[in-house]
């Protein structure tokens, strides 16, 4: 098991620009063998632009079933995992229509 730490990004994830940087150095750990933990221990924030930028956007890689074997949340605050489930839902939404 490989925990990827965000906070080693930053304590408030805002910006789509972060969340792309944070998402090209989570791939290669995803597309590995061992489970990831997503750790956001020490993480205050994380917007919808972050969350469908780092996460949600790994969809147009892997799909969800796929992408959730590989991976596993630790950390999250409740204003956070709000952020990140909305995201993978309009995500999901865009990618039917």
């Amino acid at each position: 098991m490989i925990t990827f730490k965000f906070v080693t990004i930053g304590e408030n994830l805002g910006t789509r620009l972060l969340g792309e940087k944070a998402r090209n150095m989570l791939l290669p750990l995803i597309q590995g063998d061992e489970q990831v933990v997503l750790d956001f221990e020490g993480v205050d924030v994380v917007s919808n632009s972050f969350a469908d930028e780092c996460l949600a956007k790994l969809l147009l890689v892997m799909p969800l079933d796929e992408l959730k074997k590989r991976t596993t949340f630790r950390g999250l605050n409740d204003f956070a995992r709000k952020n990140i489930a909305v995201a993978f839902k309009r995500r999901l939404l865009a990618m039917k229509s």
